[in-house]
């Protein structure tokens, strides 16, 4: 099997991932809606732990607060930005969010996210594991818990993904390799290579694999090894992802132009695309990371194409998955690493800011039309209902079903609980 264009890391991860299949649903096609949501929390309303899968949408460099969800009034700290006013009273987003705005009925705005990590790669990991970098383990980021423990949708399909950038990713950490995210570097090119060289005929690639097998057969029956045996159904999965009908999932082009267009001809807005198409095939866990706000200077000139490109890009997911039915069992996670200083540096860009910073929690089993906590009238600390991003994470883990007091061992014997030591936020859950 040729491999997709990745890095070596990014090669074996997309091999071991393939390696285990379990539950089976098949892939169908969606609309774009061509109206909007209805009565505030009326896409949201669910019971907890009925997100059957999760869209993670990661701003990589640390998106603003002040200048997105949580904009401040009548001090010098809230910069350029200016609020306006969404449809549920009271609560205000920043004036390049007008399409969100309009959606905040099924939207629940966190503002009062704090962390002690200021630093670009420990927050990221600390944001998807719920624990602390260290040299000694690896823990797993939330999209390996959810597939270990419930399982895949669609035994034909990996079910955990990472799409866009992802560099030291923790992947699945301490669990099997198979857990892992399969990297999708390109959303508009999806999985390449994932048919036979022209040189190679499917008669002669099998030959190929049952002379490999026989090859091998005296090593692995001296040795029970997990690890080999994972390789081993790898490779006879991955035959048989070849040429599936299932791909056609990773296929944006099978879109129409309208739908393409209407998500945005960007990296996000295609991502996001791709995102609905994985979530319909039945991918359980979709990451999309989209870089670019580490804005140290230039702020509101990288800002307003960044913030267009998300006002545009989630605003159409959250309609479509709406308009299939989708949003009633899927969450879609808005978040970032840490948040960035009130004030101004002196390049008309803000620094790290760990003390505050704000999150979204859409769809399945999420209270919308909310905002939970709040900054001081700078933004510069937490007022009211301090989150941390291990509460943040045991509420995702929760609206997803996933057992949060339950212990898993690592493999030198520490104990882990899934989303770490935290308290769900009770307020956000339906």
């Amino acid at each position: 099997m040729a491999c997709p264009d990745f890095s070596v890391n990014e090669r074996r991860d997309f091999m071991r991932t393939i390696a285990k299949q379990t539950l089976g649903v098949s892939f169908a096609g969606s609309a774009l809606s061509p109206g909007l949501f209805g009565e505030p929390c009326q896409a949201a309303a669910q019971k907890i732990g009925k997100a059957k899968h999760v869209i993670y949408l990661f701003m990589d460099g640390a998106m603003s607060h002040l200048d997105t969800f949580d904009p401040k009034v009548g001090v010098e700290e809230a910069g350029e930005t200016k609020p306006i006013q969404t449809r549920v009273p009271g609560v205000m987003f920043g004036d390049r969010f007008p399409k969100l705005a309009y959606l905040a009925g099924a939207i629940a705005v966190v503002r009062s996210l704090s962390t002690e990590t200021g630093a670009h790669d420990q927050g990221k990991y600390l944001m998807r594991t719920s624990y602390k970098q260290i040299n000694s383990i690896q823990h797993p980021a939330m999209g390996a818990w959810m597939v270990a423990e419930q399982g895949r949708l669609n035994r034909e399909l990996p079910g955990n993904f990472l799409v866009g950038g992802g560099n030291r990713h923790p992947g699945a950490g301490f669990l099997e390799a198979v857990h892992s995210p399969v990297p999708i570097p390109n959303p508009a090119a999806g999985l390449q290579n994932t048919s036979l060289p022209k040189y190679l005929p499917n008669e002669l690639f099998g030959r190929r694999l049952a002379l490999a097998s026989k090859f091998d057969s005296q090593f692995q029956s001296g040795r029970a090894n997990a690890s080999v045996d994972a390789y081993n159904q790898l490779y006879s999965e991955a035959r048989r992802l070849m040429g599936s009908e299932h791909l056609k999932v990773f296929d944006i082009k099978l879109e129409t132009q309208k739908v393409r267009d209407a998500y945005g001809n960007n990296s996000l807005g295609q991502a996001c695309l791709l995102s609905r198409r994985l979530v319909q095939g039945g991918a359980r866990f979709v990451e999309v990371n989209f870089g670019g706000w580490d804005m140290h200077q230039d702020l509101y000139t990288s800002l307003n194409t960044k913030a267009e490109q998300l006002d545009t890009a989630l605003s159409t997911l959250m309609r479509d998955l709406n308009q299939s039915g989708l949003l009633k069992e899927t969450l879609i996670v808005l978040t970032t690493e840490f948040g960035r200083t009130p004030k101004i540096n002196a390049n008309a860009g803000r620094d790290h800011h760990p003390g505050a910073f704000s999150s979204l929690l859409i769809g399945a089993g999420i209270k919308g039309g909310q905002v939970y906590g709040e900054s001081d009238k700078q933004g510069v600390s937490v007022n009211k209902d301090k989150v941390s991003v291990s509460d943040f994470n045991r509420t995702i883990a929760a609206a997803a079903g996933l057992p949060l007091d339950v212990e898993r061992f690592s493999p030198s014997g520490r104990p882990f609980k899934i989303g770490g030591d935290g308290d769900p936020i009770a307020a956000l859950l339906s």
